[in-house]
């Protein structure tokens, strides 16, 4: 790897740190200079501006997501199979990338209102289909409830996925219980 790739990368890894720490609003292209050393002036020779480092750690992250639901939707599971690989395929990359994550659920508005993000919103619109597809595979065929609006019921398992795999190490047992919460609730049997 070359000196400006690992610059590059420097600055994408600290950007996305303070990103999610600070906000996009809050952080300054300065800031983020400083805190790789260099002046923030130089930080354009690597970046045209601050909503292109946004861009990339985005990116970079939903691309991680659509490959691994790519991957887990072609498995051929049941619906609750492939709501608890969606699971825990989510709770992996929170844990990997954990200041991609909070940028992701953070920053949601911040990327609707900007229109440079079409990329991005794009992207999200697949990962959002992945999940609905899969629930309202499940609607379809019995296996998961049809009270319950798809739309509804997705907001609910994505808050719960993302934010609780921040910090997390116990992967498999978590996605276990959220996909068990989810889809036998919490109420004890008798």
């Amino acid at each position: 790897m070359t000196e400006q790739q690992d610059r590059r990368g420097q600055i994408v890894a600290t950007a996305a740190e303070m990103f999610a720490r600070k906000g996009v609003r809050s952080t300054t292209v300065r800031e983020i200079g400083d805190a790789v050393g260099i002046l923030s002036g130089s930080l354009y020779h690597y970046f045209a501006s601050k909503d292109d480092l946004v861009e990339e750690i985005m990116m970079s992250f939903l691309d991680a997501i659509r490959a691994r639901y790519t991957a887990v939707l072609a498995r051929g599971l049941s619906p609750a199979e492939s709501l608890r690989a969606l699971v825990g395929a989510s709770l992996q990359l929170a844990v990997q990338r954990p200041d991609a994550t909070a940028l992701y659920q953070n920053e949601v508005r911040y990327l609707r209102e900007e229109p440079r993000f079409a990329k991005v919103r794009e992207a999200t619109a697949e990962v959002q289909d992945a999940w609905l597809g899969v629930i309202e595979q499940g609607v379809a065929d019995g296996s998961f409830r049809s009270d319950v609006a798809p739309r509804v019921f997705h907001r609910l398992i994505r808050d719960a996925v993302w934010l609780s795999g921040r910090g997390r190490s116990d992967i498999d047992e978590l996605a276990d219980a959220i996909t068990t919460i989810f889809l036998d609730g919490f109420a004890a049997r008798s």
